[in-house]
């Protein structure tokens, strides 16, 4: 029975631990990586993104190598310039492997090779310029050192996409040279500015005054023309007014002559109002009278005529006309 019972559990044991080594070596590449396959010691293929079966204790994974852009920043180096100034220099490289098979068995030490390397071109590089050169041309050093860079890292399958300075450090005693300088030229610009800025205070202020002025004028100009533009319409009222009554009492005058004339007057009635005018005239100033001979025969005429004279002016004289024959 006991036997039975263990020739039953060897297969399944044997089964597990077949389908254990299955599953151990079963890999799945993810997305931007590749693994490097090495078969009995010797190179047998990258793979890709996707599923993989190794064979197991014949081939193994040799390398998991990242596609990704990666970035490296190494330790300041020492480099003299071509006016024998010593500076430290860090610098940042970023590249990319782009052929698995040759970063694995390219070089040894692929970041190392690559820091040598950086620092070597480096310093070659920076030893024919001077210092102001050196601090102004970082665009064309970080140009050179990447195509150089690049070229030299083609065979081991990595690409450098572009180098940067990070940090360019002279000597003390230089950098507090740089720092009074970049005072002075602060302060200069300080001071240029100041200026302009009163400059600029004091044409506006000047322009304000002379806006102000040409309102003061302006307002002055239209106060005078107002005022005169009054007076004006105030004569051409007064005028009208004037001429209005002129025509009032014409109109007037020429409504009675039209309704003497419509009630037929006799002669009386004319010597009678000939009299009244005659009358209002005598009230006046005047220190002669004409008297007409239509009138000269009414009745009382000399005793109004005695009181009159001897009220107003005892030089006053009556003359008589005589109708015309």
């Amino acid at each position: 029975m006991l036997e039975n019972i263990i020739s039953m559990i060897i297969p399944v044991i044997l089964i597990l631990l077949v389908l254990a080594v299955l599953a151990a070596n079963i890999r799945v590449v993810p997305q931007s990586r590749a693994f490097v396959i090495e078969r009995l010691g010797a190179f047998q293929g990258v793979w890709g993104v996707g599923l993989h079966f190794k064979i197991p204790f014949i081939e193994r994974v040799a390398k998991n190598i990242s596609l990704k852009e990666q970035v490296v920043d190494f330790p300041p180096q020492p480099v003299i310039t071509k006016d024998n100034v010593t500076m430290q220099i860090d610098t940042v490289i970023y590249f990319q492997i782009t052929d698995p098979k040759l970063y694995t068995y390219g070089v040894e030490n692929p970041m190392s090779a690559i820091e040598n390397l950086t620092a070597t071109t480096l310093r070659n590089i920076i030893g024919d310029l001077e210092l102001d050169q050196s601090l102004t041309s970082r665009d064309h050093i970080n140009g050179q050192m990447r195509s150089i860079l690049d070229e030299a890292t083609d065979s081991w399958g990595i690409k450098v996409n572009r180098v940067e300075l990070k940090n360019i450090m002279p000597p003390r005693d230089i950098q507090e040279s740089m720092e009074k300088q970049m005072r002075a030229e602060r302060e200069r610009r300080e001071a240029i500015l100041q200026a302009e800025g009163q400059k600029q205070s004091q044409i506006l202020v000047a322009e304000g005054e002379k806006q102000s002025a040409i309102l003061r004028a302006d307002a002055a100009k239209q106060a005078a023309i107002l005022q005169a533009e009054g007076a004006k319409q105030a004569k051409i009222l007064e005028a009208e007014a004037e001429a209005e009554a002129i025509m009032k009492v014409q109109q007037a005058t020429a409504d009675a002559i039209k309704l003497i004339n419509e009630s037929d007057p006799g002669d009386g009635v004319i010597k009678i109002k000939a009299l009244e005018a005659f009358t209002a005239a005598a009230n006046g100033k005047a220190t002669k009278i004409i008297i007409p001979s239509e009138i000269q025969g009414l009745a009382g005429l000399a005793a109004s005529a005695k009181t009159i004279f001897d009220t107003e002016d005892p030089k006053a004289t009556i003359t008589k006309t005589v109708p015309k024959q």
